[in-house]
C-alpha cells in the first residue's frame, strides 16, 4: 500500500498500518506466499478491485521485510 494512502498511523516510515502495529510487524511468519494470500483476501474484503489487489499483492515482495537476510 502506498504510505500516502494508509488510512491509519503505523508509526513506521516503511510499513502501512495493516502491516505494522504497536511497534512490530503484524505477520510474524516467514512464508511470503501465505502472507500474500492473506493480503489479497484482506484487500478483497475491504472492497478493492481484484486487479488492483493482485498488483499490490505482487508488490509485497519488495517490502523490506521480504528482502533476503531480513526474514
Amino acid at each position: 500500500m502506498p504510505l500516502a494512502k494508509d488510512p491509519g498511523k503505523s508509526g513506521s516510515d516503511q510499513y502501512c498500518s495493516y502491516c505494522f502495529r504497536n511497534g512490530a510487524l503484524v505477520y510474524q511468519g516467514n512464508d511470503l506466499k501465505e502472507f500474500q494470500r492473506r493480503c489479497y483476501q484482506g484487500m478483497l474484503e475491504k472492497g478493492m478491485n481484484k486487479w488492483t489487489a493482485k498488483f499490490f499483492t505482487w508488490m509485497v515482495r519488495f517490502a523490506p521485510r521480504w528482502k533476503k537476510g531480513q526474514r
